[in-house]
C-alpha cells in the first residue's frame, strides 16, 4: 500500500455505524484519521515496518462519543474543587464522602457538591438534611446543589457568603428562614436558578495553573467514559474571551483530549445584542481546528427567553417582551450566518420562539443555517414539524432521568411518556443529537444517558416510557456519535468508524449491545483514542496509557473520588492501575520495581513473562 498505517487495531468487534460496513474486525489509522476498516486480512495490508499493532482481544469498539450539550469549559475550571455524587448508591455513602472531604479541605476553601445527582438514586430515597450537613462538616463551608431547584448550605457556608437575618430576599429566589427570620441554609429557585448560581460564585476559585490541571483532569475523566468530542453550551459566569484562556492554553500546547466546538452564551441581561454584535465581529463559525473551534451562539440568546425547568415549581410564563428581544438577536445572527442554539424546556415557550423564527425566516431566510433547540422536553408533534420546516434540529439530554419523579408528581404518568418525544423526532426526520447538560444538572456520564433512553427509566428506577419512546441500542448510540456531529456542522467528519473520518474510538469494558440493561450504566472505556492517539487506557491496556497527571491541589476531592462513583476496584483493576505506573518501556526485568508491584498485587513473580503478561505489559501481550 502507498500509505502505511501508524496504528492497526485488530481482533475487535467494531460497530462502525457505517451502514455499508456495519461490523469490522480491524481498523488502520494514519495521520489522525481512519485509513481502513474491515476484515483483518484487508486491514493488515496497510501495515508497514513502523506500524504499531494492538490486539483488542475481542472487546467491543464504538466511535468516540460526542456530547451535544456539555458545559465542559466551565466545568473544567472547577472540576478539582468538586465532590461528585454521580452514581453514589446511598445517602450514607454520600455523607461519608462529604465528611472525609471536609476534614481534608483547608480554610477558606469549600466542599462543593455541584449537581449531577438525584435524591432518588439513593437507597434512602431522600435529600440530606441541613442537620446532617452541619454534623458532617461543622467548620468547613459546604454547598450542595440539587438540580435547578435548591441548594443546601451548612452554617459555615452561610457565614462565608454573609447571609443573615438582614439579607434581603433575592429576585427570582428564596432564602428559607426560621421562625426568627434567620437563614436556615436552604435556597430555593423561584422561578430560576439565579440565587443558586450567584451563591456558588461567591466561593474561592483555583489559580490559573490549577485550573489548567483541573480541566485536564476533567477531560481525562470524560475519556474514561468514552467521550472524545463535546459541544460546549457556554454557561452563566462564563465570559468570552476572559474565561476561555485555560482551554486556549491547552489547545495551544496540544494537551486537549476532548474535541470542543463552543457556543457563546450572553452574560448581560438587556445587553445581549451588544454581546453578539461584538462576537460576530471577532469570530467566524467554524474558526479554529478539529480540536477547538467556534460553533455559534447560545444556549442563552436573551435572558427573557430562558424557561428553566424546575418541575417542583409551576411552569414559568416568559415575559411579554420576550419576542422583540429574541427577534433582534436572532435576526442579527441569521444575517451574519451564525448558527445558534436556544434553551427551551416547555412547548408553550417553543411555540412563541418559533413564531419569532418564522417571522425572521420570511424576511431573512435561514436557508440551511444550522440552528437547534436544546432540551425540548414537552415539545409537540406540531412544533417538531415547524422545527423541521425551518431546517432546525433538537439536542436532547437525559435531564428527565434525574427529574422524572418530580415531573410525574406535577403532570402525571401519562404526560411523562413522551417527555421528550425522541422517537417521534426521529420518525419525523429531524436531526437529533444526544448529550447530558452536565455538569450542574444531570451527570456527565454518557452511559447513564444511554441507559435512560434504552430502558426508559430514571436513575431512581421509575419507568417513564413505553416501548414506543424507547430506542434500540444501536439507534441511541448513533445519536451519541454521528447524530451529534450535525450540531457542530461536522457530519461526515466524525461519528463513524469509516475511512476518512477522524480516528476517535472507544474500546468498551463490556459489550453494550448484549449486556442486561442495568449493566449499561456501568460501562466504561478500557482504551480511548482521539486523533488516533491513546488518551486513556486501563486494565490490560494500561501500558499504552499516557503518563498520569498528578492532581492539584493535593486536598482536591478528585484525589480520592475521581469523578463518577466507582466502588472499590477488583484485584484485576488494581493490577491495571499498577501497570499504568510501570509505563512499559522495554525494561520489564527491573526486579526491584517488579517485586514492589507483586507485593501490592499478589501475583507471583517466579516467571517474568507470566507476571508482566498478567499485568497486560505490551512487551508480552501486543
Amino acid at each position: 500500500m502507498s500509505d502505511n498505517a501508524s496504528l492497526i487495531l485488530t481482533n475487535g468487534k467494531f460497530h462502525t455505524l457505517d451502514r455499508e460496513n456495519p461490523l469490522a474486525e480491524a481498523v488502520a489509522i494514519a495521520h489522525g484519521k481512519i485509513l481502513a476498516a474491515g476484515s483483518e486480512s484487508y486491514v493488515m495490508g496497510f501495515a508497514g515496518e513502523q506500524t504499531q499493532r494492538v490486539d483488542l482481544q475481542g472487546h467491543t469498539v464504538i466511535p468516540g462519543l460526542n456530547d451535544s450539550h456539555l458545559h465542559l469549559i466551565r466545568g473544567g475550571l472547577n472540576y478539582n474543587l468538586e465532590l461528585r455524587w454521580e452514581g453514589v448508591p446511598s445517602l450514607a455513602d454520600a455523607l461519608r464522602m462529604l465528611k472525609d472531604q471536609a476534614a481534608r479541605t483547608p480554610s477558606p476553601q469549600w466542599v462543593r457538591v455541584v449537581g449531577g445527582w438525584s435524591e432518588f438514586q439513593f437507597a434512602e430515597r431522600r435529600m440530606p438534611t441541613l442537620e446532617e450537613l452541619n454534623e458532617a462538616a461543622p467548620d468547613t463551608p459546604v454547598f450542595v446543589l440539587h438540580l435547578y431547584d435548591r441548594a443546601l448550605l451548612n452554617r459555615a457556608a452561610l457565614r462565608a457568603v454573609g447571609y443573615t437575618k438582614d439579607t434581603p430576599a433575592p429576585a427570582g429566589g428564596e432564602i428559607v428562614r426560621d421562625a426568627k427570620g434567620n437563614p436556615t441554609g436552604m435556597l430555593i429557585a423561584k422561578p430560576n436558578a439565579t440565587i443558586l448560581y450567584a451563591t456558588l460564585a461567591k466561593g474561592p476559585t483555583l489559580p490559573l495553573e490549577m485550573q489548567v490541571n483541573s480541566t485536564r483532569q476533567f477531560m481525562r475523566e470524560l475519556n474514561r467514559l468514552g467521550i472524545t468530542s463535546a459541544i460546549d453550551a457556554g454557561g452563566g459566569f462564563q465570559n468570552y474571551p476572559e474565561d476561555y484562556q485555560v482551554i486556549e492554553q491547552l489547545h495551544s500546547a496540544g494537551q486537549m483530549t476532548v474535541r470542543i466546538a463552543y457556543n457563546l452564551f450572553t452574560q448581560r441581561p438587556q445587553h445581549e445584542l451588544e454581546d453578539f454584535e461584538k462576537w460576530t465581529d471577532m469570530l467566524k463559525p467554524g474558526q479554529g481546528t478539529d480540536f477547538y473551534r467556534t460553533n455559534g451562539a447560545g444556549e442563552m440568546l436573551v435572558f427573557s427567553a430562558a424557561d428553566f425547568e424546575d418541575f417542583l415549581q409551576p411552569r414559568p410564563d416568559l415575559p411579554a417582551g420576550m419576542e422583540g428581544e429574541l427577534e433582534r438577536v436572532v435576526r442579527h445572527l441569521v444575517e451574519n450566518r451564525w448558527p445558534f442554539r436556544l434553551h427551551a424546556t416547555y412547548n408553550e415557550s417553543i411555540s412563541r420562539m418559533l413564531d419569532v423564527f418564522e417571522k425572521i425566516n420570511r424576511e431573512v431566510p435561514f436557508n440551511g443555517l444550522h440552528w437547534f433547540f436544546d432540551h425540548a422536553e414537552t415539545i409537540t408533534e406540531q412544533n417538531i414539524e415547524r422545527v423541521k420546516a425551518l431546517g432546525g434540529g433538537i439536542a436532547v439530554q437525559h435531564r428527565m432521568a434525574f427529574q422524572g419523579e418530580y415531573f410525574v408528581d406535577r403532570y402525571g404518568s401519562d404526560a411523562v411518556k413522551h417527555t421528550p418525544p425522541v422517537a417521534k423526532m426521529l420518525s419525523m426526520e429531524v436531526p437529533v443529537g444526544l448529550g447530558t447538560d452536565a455538569t450542574r444538572v444531570a451527570s456527565y456520564n454518557p452511559w447513564t444517558a444511554l441507559y435512560w433512553l434504552v430502558s426508559g427509566r430514571t436513575v431512581g428506577g421509575l419507568k417513564m416510557y413505553d416501548d414506543d419512546n424507547r430506542l434500540p441500542r444501536d439507534v441511541a448510540l448513533e445519536l451519541w456519535s454521528a447524530g451529534s456531529a450535525w450540531f457542530s456542522n461536522e457530519q461526515g467528519k466524525k461519528g463513524r468508524i469509516q475511512a476518512g473520518q477522524l480516528a476517535d474510538m472507544v474500546v468498551l469494558s463490556k459489550d453494550y449491545f448484549s449486556v442486561p440493561e442495568e449493566e449499561i450504566k456501568g460501562i466504561e472505556s478500557v482504551l480511548t483514542l482521539v486523533d488516533g492517539k491513546v488518551v486513556y487506557a486501563t486494565s490490560r491496556f494500561s501500558p499504552l496509557a499516557p503518563p498520569p497527571i498528578p492532581v492539584v491541589p493535593d486536598w482536591s476531592p478528585v484525589v480520592n473520588v475521581p469523578g463518577h462513583y466507582r466502588s472499590a476496584p477488583p484485584a484485576a483493576a488494581k493490577v491495571g492501575m499498577m501497570a499504568q505506573v510501570h509505563q512499559c518501556c522495554g525494561s520489564c526485568n527491573v526486579h526491584g520495581h517488579q517485586h514492589d508491584m507483586a507485593r501490592l498485587s499478589g501475583i507471583p513473580v517466579s516467571d517474568d513473562n507470566a507476571f508482566w503478561g498478567a499485568l497486560g505489559c505490551s512487551c508480552f501481550s501486543f
